[in-house]
Parts: structure tokens; C-alpha cells; sequence
């Protein structure tokens, strides 16, 4: 609203919005239910005026309201990452603004009862160390922090003179096991650099093009160069003359490409240490799933990469990375028990396992879930340090974390070795469980959010870059708030309260989508790659009385089906679609419905949410009475199998529907959409950017499954009436994926990123070592004192 006071009209309006909420059995409301009851509350009074009134915005940008008699509190979200807070006295109408702390503070009441106003707990607060740091003033720039950062610091620093010195510096400080590259001491300050420059470019342009570097050494060492410039001699003229340009005249793009060129990062390191790590066997086990399919085609796709970029630069040096996990040695037929396992479809990376170890220093051997591994981290980083060092032989120049506790490991590695951090969450477990921060104590027994969300906060702090697979991770939509901007203000009851934890506009940020691996997962149209040879094994899991592991048995095979694969937990939600479909009649009258999930049998598993889903599912199906319209497999597939499995459910007009609560990325979204099929995914996470509602696929609103039964049955409505619709939904999603998820484009900005963060945090404060220092003392005051007392 564009003025603070209310109109006496909009006040009724919000008296009769907000006065039935404090007469209910809770005082939390969601962006959801305020917008739900705005709309009842305009067709019962027949305000219809309401809806495109500066009122209505306003009530739409409502994301949390926190009521008890007679106040009622209000967070509403301006902008990604800006919010206002107020408070609205329900006898008097009386409206005032509130600091962030006050408003946690009314939450915290909720649940400490004798809390006051004036008692003191620990307040988090980062934005004093943000005070001179660059940060982003748009929100469409959200995510593109790189160039952000190179705009803003060739202007601020390249353009002086003492821009020209760091850039010198920069480039003699490289070099591999004792081989210097790039220059040598024979160029000791800027004015022999340029010159140098000068008589190179020169030289090299009376050689042979296509000579390599063997050919014309001996002339450019005397000069002072040293191998990185490239290949070949035409590429060293033109990353000479790039050199040459920015000196004279800075460039963000120029300084990019230069920087891409670099030969600075040889060795990669990244850490992953929770679940059951490897390449077969382990996929379906508990804390296993998409992370390790992301990291091992993220491995083959760099490690490409780094290959391609060392040969065109002319250096003859192979590339390693090391993924380093847990080392179990109860493996249960996993070979997660072995300390080294090569990774197929690479020529130098591996899997470098390394054990928890208890306070008696002995190894643990068996799994422990990802919510209770906390109080062997400190020691395995100790470690995987030791372990690391004697394989590399050396430090790495590069280290990734991945979800909470490698990003943790990858910290404590990162500042001990003083190397350059990427993070990258996955999944951040706040956006995941409702209010897991304000009852924290309920779920800690379980789950120890407290932990988990202090090892996040310090993390994402630390790293000096971060990517994310969408937009949405980070800063969310106009409806819900992105994983990361959960972490800019919250709250722990009794422990302590974050009122400035991360920042959205942070040029950190950085969207680097991953894709699905094109040798598997292609378009159904492409006939002569496909694998016909598994066609029996598939129509066993979907129609054969005889396969293992499987409930239901459908009795009209004809008709399309709707197909679901994901791991049985509440969050995604495949207990929920079985639901929807139950309840529709309509639904099942047009399609059935396929799912690949966990176990069938409850004593199978040893997960306590999956055995409760595995319940649910068989009340479900027995209640709406589905067997023969649901087929649901308990077993995991391979991913040449899977991959052909979406190719024929797509033949036969199938559809793929993913429907969590939340969904951080979805790469069986991208892995469906590559192969063909329309795919319906929720709008609550990644799908909904990846996903062009309408043109590509449907987004779906897991929150309201009536609908979502509606949106699947006027779909197959109008696949028979127009037969071409289906193909032209299937033709948008292939383009859709093939055009911007992809692992070589993910590969290629991955690794211009870390050379140019590497330069950067070279060049000039990046470190902020003063944040560092803070979060160094919150890590030895808070985060210890939680994790020791994490059961182990």
C-alpha cells in the first residue's frame, strides 16, 4: 500500500480478515491461508472492488501472520529479500511498524509462555559486516552475482593502478608441482609485462597459426612467459591480446574470458559424506538418492571440462577429482566399505572414502542418518585433511560441499588449507518442515534442525561462492520465499534468533543449472539409440503378475498412464497423489497410475518415515479400492533401464507427474522432460522455473490435489480431442531441457566461476575476514555445544 495509514474502508476489511483468525485453535498463518480467506472474505461480504484493490496486493505479499488476542503480527515480503513488519491491535485498529526482532520475539512467546520482552538472547546479525561489500540493488539480478562482481570491481580496481599490479601478481603465483606457468622472474613489474606483451604478439604473428607451444618455448621463456597462454599459436596471440585490452582498459567480459583461460585449477575436491556413496547398489537406501546422481554426472562433465581448458591453454597436466564420503564399513552389499573406487566414464577421479571415528578414536561401522551425523564432522574434516593431502600430493584448488554437512566438512577444509569454496545446498531442510525453527525442541530428538540450521548459516556465510540449480532457490516467487531467503531472519526459541543471517542480493549467488545425462535420458523419437532389448523387462514391471516387489495389478492396460518415481517420504508427497486419484473418479476413468517408490514391504526398510509412508500407501490403496488402476514397484532401476522406461510410457501418450510439497531442483523433471514426456511438477522449489506452464509442461499445486485431479483429466480431455496436443507439450519440454539444462554448459560456467571467485578473492577482500572471525567464534560457542550433544 503507498501510505502507511489505512482508508476507513480497508480497515473493516482487515478487521473482518484478521478478527476470525484469533478465534482459532492456532496463531500461525501461512502466505496461503490469508490469501484463501482474503478471497472468502470478498465473495461473502460481495466486495468484489477488494480484489484489484492496493489492499488486495497488499494482503498478497502477507507472508506469516502470528495472532493472539488482541494483536495480530504481520511479515510481509516487499520484494525477494525485503520485508516490512507491522502489528495490527484488533480492538482499535491501531497499526504500527516493528523491528525484525520484535516480531520473532511475539513468535518465540508462542511457545515460551514466560518469556518477556526484555529477556536477552543471542541475536545474529551479519549486515554490519556487509556495511562497503558490493551488493545487488535488483532483484531480476538475483543469481548472476559473477557478473555483478566483474562489473563492479573492474571498475572500482582495475581501472587504478594498482589494478594493473594485482593482475601481475595474480599471474606469477601460478604453478603446478614446481612447474611455474604463465610467467616467469624474468618479468618483475607492469612496465616489463606490457612490453612484453608488445614483443610477444609481435613475435608470435610471424609463427605458423596452428604451431604449438613446443615450437616457439624457447623465444617466449626468454621473453618471461611460461606455459598457460594456450595450445596453439593463434590461441596465445588472442589471450595475449586479452591480457593487452584489459590493461589498457578494463572490461568485465574480457576480464571473464581471460580469466576462463587460466590454468589455476588442476585438483578438485568434493565432499558428500552422508548416505550410502557409490556408483551401484546404493540408490532407494535411506539418504540416497539425487545428490549422488548429481555429483557423479557433475564429475564426468568437469572433469571433460578441465581437460579441454588445460589442453587448449598447451599444458600437459591431468586433472584429478576426488569425491570424499563416509567410509562404512558395514556396507550391506554397497561398496561403500572399499577406501578407493574409481568412477566409471572418467580417466582420473575417484571416490575417496574416509570413516567416522567415535571420542575413543575408533571407526563407527554403521550408517547413521544425515540428521544425527553431526558430531563426527570436526573429526572427519581432520582426516579427510590428512587423506586428501597424501593423494593429491598437495592442496586442491578448489573445494565444493555439498548439502549441510559437506558443506560444513568443505569449510572447516577451505579455511585450514586456504583454498577457494563453492556450495551448493541441495536442499536446505527449513524450506522443507514447517516452523522446524520455532519448535526446534519438538523435532530435535529427530531431527536436530538447531544443529543442521547453525552448520547452514555458517557455511553459506563462509563459501566464497555459491550455485543453485534455479532462481527459486535462492530468492523464491511472488507466492513463496526461495530455500536460501528462509535463512535472512528466524528464529530458535531459547537459543538464539537470526535477524540478519544471509543475503539474497549477495553477488555470491550464482545459477548453474545441471542437467540429466544425454546418453541416457533422450528423446523417445530418437529410435535408433534406444534399447527395445528391455521392453520385456519393462512391461513385466508395469503390467507382469510376476514381478517382485510390486502391488496392484492393472486390469485395463490400454490406458495412458501416469507415471511417478521418487523416494517414499513425506515430502515427496507420492501418498498425496495416490490420494488425488483416489478421490477422482474422473481421473481414473481416463488414466492409471504408475509409481516407483522405497519398499512394498514395511519390514524391508529401516527408515522410520519411509515404513510410515509404506502404511499409508497400503491404506490408501485399499480404502479407495485401486488395485487394479495403481501399480506401485518398490525396487530401484538402473538408469539405462529408467531411461527407457520414460521413452515407453512416453509411446504409449504417457504423462510424468512429480508432486512434493517442495522440490529443490527435480532432476527426474529433467530426466522425463528430456526423454519426451509431458511432466506435471510442483510449483513449490525448481520445478516451477524449470517447467513453462503450458508451453513445456503444467506446474501444480500439491496444497489443493482436487485441482491438480482437475488439471490431469482436462489434459487426457484434450489429448482426445486434439491428438496433436500431446506432441506439442512433448516437443516443448525436449527443447525446453535440451536448450538450458545440460552438464557441459553446467561444467563450463562451474569452471569459470571458481577462476574468477579464485582471482578475486586473490585480488581484494573477498575472504572477509571479519565475518569469518565472527562466525569462527559462533562456530566454537554454538555449533560445538550443539553437536556434542547430538546422541551418538
Amino acid at each position: 500500500m503507498m501510505e502507511w495509514e489505512l482508508q476507513e474502508h480497508y480497515q473493516k476489511a482487515l478487521y473482518l480478515l484478521f478478527r476470525p483468525l484469533l478465534a482459532e485453535n492456532r496463531m500461525l498463518f501461512l502466505h496461503s491461508d490469508i490469501g484463501d480467506r482474503f478471497e472468502q472474505l470478498c465473495q461473502q461480504y460481495q466486495e468484489e472492488d477488494l480484489k484489484n484493490s492496493p489492499l488486495a496486493h497488499w494482503v498478497g505479499s502477507i507472508q506469516e501472520v502470528v495472532a493472539t488476542y488482541p494483536w495480530v503480527y504481520l511479515s510481509v515480503r516487499i520484494s525477494a529479500g525485503e520485508y516490512m513488519f507491522c502489528r495490527f491491535h484488533i480492538d482499535v485498529m491501531k497499526q504500527e511498524l516493528i523491528e525484525t526482532q520484535v516480531f520473532l520475539q511475539f513468535k518465540e512467546r508462542l511457545v515460551n509462555v514466560n518469556q518477556r520482552e526484555e529477556d536477552w538472547l543471542l541475536e545474529i546479525d551479519l549486515a554490519p559486516f556487509q556495511r562497503d561489500f558490493p551488493r545487488l540493488s535488483e532483484q531480476r539480478s538475483i543469481g548472476r552475482g559473477v557478473e555483478f562482481l566483474n562489473r563492479h570491481l573492474c571498475n572500482q580496481l582495475l581501472s587504478k593502478k594498482q589494478g594493473e599490479s594485482l593482475i601481475l601478481d595474480f599471474l606469477l603465483v601460478h604453478q603446478y608441482q614446481e612447474q611455474q606457468l604463465m610467467l616467469n622472474n624474468r618479468i618483475t613489474n607492469i612496465t616489463t609485462l606490457k612490453q612484453a606483451l608488445r614483443f610477444a604478439e609481435k613475435y608470435l604473428s610471424s609463427q605458423p597459426p596452428t604451431a604449438t607451444w613446443q615450437a616457439v618455448c624457447h623465444r617466449m621463456q626468454e621473453m618471461g612467459f611460461e606455459p598457460g597462454w594456450g595450445r596453439t599459436v593463434e590461441r596465445m596471440i588472442d589471450t595475449i591480446s586479452l591480457l593487452t585490452d584489459i590493461l589498457q582498459a578494463p572490461d568485465p567480459n574480457e576480464v571473464e574470458r581471460f580469466l576462463a583461460r587460466v590454468p589455476m585449477v588442476f585438483k578438485v575436491a568434493i565432499l558428500s559424506p552422508h548416505g550410502y556413496f557409490g556408483q551401484a547398489g546404493v540408490f532407494g537406501l535411506p539418504d540416497t538418492g539425487g545428490q549422488v546422481v548429481y555429483i557423479l554426472d557433475q564429475v564426468k562433465s568437469l572433469e571433460k571440462e578441465m581437460r579441454s581448458r588445460l589442453f587448449e591453454q598447451g599444458i600437459d597436466i591431468q586433472p584429478k577429482i576426488v569425491i570424499i564420503t563416509r567410509l562404512i564399513p558395514d556396507a550391506i552389499m554397497t561398496t561403500c566399505h572399499e577406501r578407493l573406487e574409481p568412477i566409471l566414464g572418467t580417466e582420473n577421479a575417484i571416490i575417496l572414502r574416509v570413516p567416522f571415528r567415535n571420542d575413543k578414536g575408533e571407526i563407527v561401522p554403521y550408517w547413521i542418518s544425515r540428521f544425527a551425523i553431526w558430531p563426527y564432522l570436526e573429526r572427519f574434516a581432520v582426516d579427510v585433511e590428512r587423506e586428501l593431502l597424501g593423494y593429491l600430493g598437495g592442496r586442491p584448488d578448489l573445494i565444493i560441499g555439498n548439502y549441510s554437512d559437506g558443506n560444513l566438512v568443505a569449510t572447516l577444509l577451505s579455511q585450514r588449507l586456504q583454498v577457494t569454496q563453492c556450495t551448493i545446498a541441495h536442499a536446505l531442510e527449513r524450506s522443507k518442515y514447517l516452523y522446524s525453527d520455532l519448535y526446534w525442541r519438538e523435532n530435535d530428538a529427530q531431527y536436530h534442525f538447531a544443529t543442521q540450521f547453525t552448520a547452514d548459516l555458517i557455511a553459506m556465510n563462509t563459501s566464497d561462492f555459491i550455485i543453485t540449480s534455479t532462481y527459486q532457490e535462492i530468492a523464491g516467487n511472488q507466492q513463496s520465499i526461495g530455500q536460501y531467503e528462509s535463512y535472512e531472519f528466524f528464529t530458535l526459541p531459547e537459543l538464539y534468533r537470526v535477524i540478519n543471517g544471509i543475503d539474497v542480493y549477495d553477488p555470491k549467488f550464482n545459477i548453474v543449472s545441471p542437467g540429466a545425462d544425454e546418453t541416457i535420458y533422450f528423446p523417445y523419437t530418437y529410435q535408433q539409440q534406444r534399447l527395445p532389448e528391455l521392453h520385456g523387462e519393462i512391461e513385466n514391471l508395469l503390467f507382469g503378475s510376476s514381478c517382485e516387489k510390486s502391488c496392484g495389478e492393472l486390469a485395463d492396460t490400454d490406458k495412458p498412464l501416469i507415471f511417478t518415481m521418487a523416494r517414499l517420504d513425506r515430502i515427496k508427497n507420492l501418498t498425496g497423489l495416490v490420494e488425488w486419484y483416489g478421490n477422482s473418479p474422473q481421473l481414473q476413468a481416463v488414466a492409471n497410475l504408475f509409481v516407483i517408490a522405497g519398499h512394498t514391504n514395511m519390514e524391508e526398510s529401516t527408515d522410520d518415515e519411509e515404513r510410515h509412508q509404506i502404511g499409508v500407501m497400503y491404506e490408501l490403496l485399499s480404502r479407495y479400492q485401486l488395485s487394479e488402476k495403481v501399480r506401485w514397484v518398490g525396487k530401484h532401476l538402473d538408469k539405462r533401464l529408467s531411461g527407457e522406461l520414460y521413452r515407453y510410457i512416453a509411446d504409449k501418450k504417457g504423462i510424468f507427474i512429480q508432486p512434493a510439497l517442495f522440490e529443490a531442483f527435480g532432476l527426474t523433471v529433467i530426466e522425463a522432460m528430456a526423454s519426451g514426456m509431458p511432466t506435471f511438477a510442483t510449483c513449490y522449489g525448481g520445478p516451477l522455473e524449470i517447467i513453462q506452464h503450458g508451453v513445456s509442461g503444467f506446474h501444480i499445486d500439491p496444497t489443493h490435489g482436487e485441482k491438480v485431479a482437475e488439471q490431469l483429466v482436462e489434459f487426457f480431455q484434450r489429448c482426445q480431442q486434439d491428438p496433436n496436443y500431446w506432441q506439442t507439450i512433448s516437443q516443448g519440454a525436449i527443447k525446453r531441457i535440451q536448450s538450458r539444462y545440460n552438464w557441459k554448459l553446467y561444467a563450463e560456467r562451474l569452471m569459470t566461476l571458481s577462476r574468477i571467485y579464485g582471482f578475486w578473492k586473490h585480488a581484494t577482500n573477498l575472504e572477509r575476514l571479519e565475518t569469518q572471525r565472527y562466525l569462527e567464534m559462533f562456530y566454537g560457542l554454538m555449533y560445538r555445544h550443539l553437536a556434542v550433544n547430538v546422541p551418538h
